[in-house]
């Protein structure tokens, strides 16, 4: 079976209404925690807990500490979950004593995001990523002074100068190079096992546009100049702050040199048929399914490939 680009991304997927205008409520908190129908996805740790081993554990606000950050999700929009459509759902960080009195098993994102539903993965994507910018921005690089969370919890203040920041999302391009044989080129990183590889990928730069970006990046970590960079899609990855944007890109057919892997980040460089790719698995690590890394290989190779990660 033949997959489109968009269903190899389970990080994409939502069933989610932010409800963007409730987050304008002074009060909003106090209205939900007065709502019996509210519920807490309560993160520790990067993780959040799990009701059975494929979907998460929200909880009653009232069971809740509200001493935590807390930043409003919106309202469950999938009509097979066992909360109703309209459920309000917030989020926070509870502490290590608050999680061990909870008593139930923690999940991480990138191992069950192929296993959850849709509101489930985007409740846990949304949460972790928004989260995860709390945590950093306790204090206003302005001022100095600690900022204030206001809006829901999806902007914090400078009580000095009054000034609001919002969230940060760091966009990075991720590439699928082909050759004019339509082999994949994968590397391996210096910061993965020496037999994992992957494709190419890196932070966006001020001032640069995305197909920009993807021709400096494979330049810089390959030696490879491409052209023709084609979006493909986009994938939250909230691990801490990035936004995965996929292209897929052509070897400039005036090109006749060698792979260079900068020696830095990308260690050694492969070109792979499909048939060698196929042959390898065993060999070589892949991208784990919940990434568009996974997505992208996968829509070239043509079918999901089987290399036992997604049991």
């Amino acid at each position: 079976m033949t997959l489109s680009f968009s269903a190899r991304l389970p990080l994409s997927h939502f069933e989610i209404d932010r409800d963007y205008l409730a987050r304008t409520r002074d009060t909003l908190f106090e209205e939900l925690w007065q709502d019996p129908a509210t519920r807490v996805l309560a993160l520790w740790n990067g993780t959040a807990p799990l009701d059975t081993p494929t979907s998460l554990r929200l909880l009653p606000a009232t069971s809740v500490d509200r001493t935590g950050e807390l930043v409003y999700l919106g309202r469950v929009t999938s009509a097979t979950a066992t909360e109703p459509v309209g459920t309000p759902v917030v989020a926070t960080v509870i502490t290590d004593e608050q999680a061990a009195n909870l008593g139930t098993q923690w999940g991480n994102l990138r191992a069950l995001a192929t296993r959850l539903s849709d509101r489930d993965a985007a409740l846990f994507t949304e949460a972790l990523g928004i989260l995860n910018w709390h945590a950093v921005h306790q204090f206003s690089p302005r001022s100095g002074e600690r900022t204030v969370s206001t809006m829901g919890g999806w902007v914090r203040v400078d009580p000095v100068h009054n000034i609001e920041l919002y969230p940060r999302t760091d966009p990075a391009i991720i590439v699928g190079v082909t050759d004019v044989a339509d082999r994949l080129l994968l590397g391996s990183n210096a910061l993965w096992e020496n037999n994992r590889y992957s494709l190419l990928a890196g932070f966006v730069e001020p001032g640069e546009s995305l197909e920009s970006a993807v021709m400096r990046e494979v330049l810089e970590e390959s030696g490879v100049p491409v052209v023709n960079p084609t979006y493909l899609g986009s994938q939250p990855w909230p691990f801490p702050a990035s936004l995965m944007l996929g292209f897929t890109a052509e070897v400039d057919a005036a090109w006749s040199g060698d792979l260079a892997p900068d020696g830095d980040e990308i260690l050694d460089l492969r070109w792979f048929s499909r048939d060698e790719l196929r042959d390898a698995i065993g060999d070589i690590l892949l991208p784990g399914p919940s990434s568009i890394a996974r997505g992208i290989l996968e829509h070239w190779y043509g079918e999901p490939l089987d290399d036992g990660s997604r049991a």
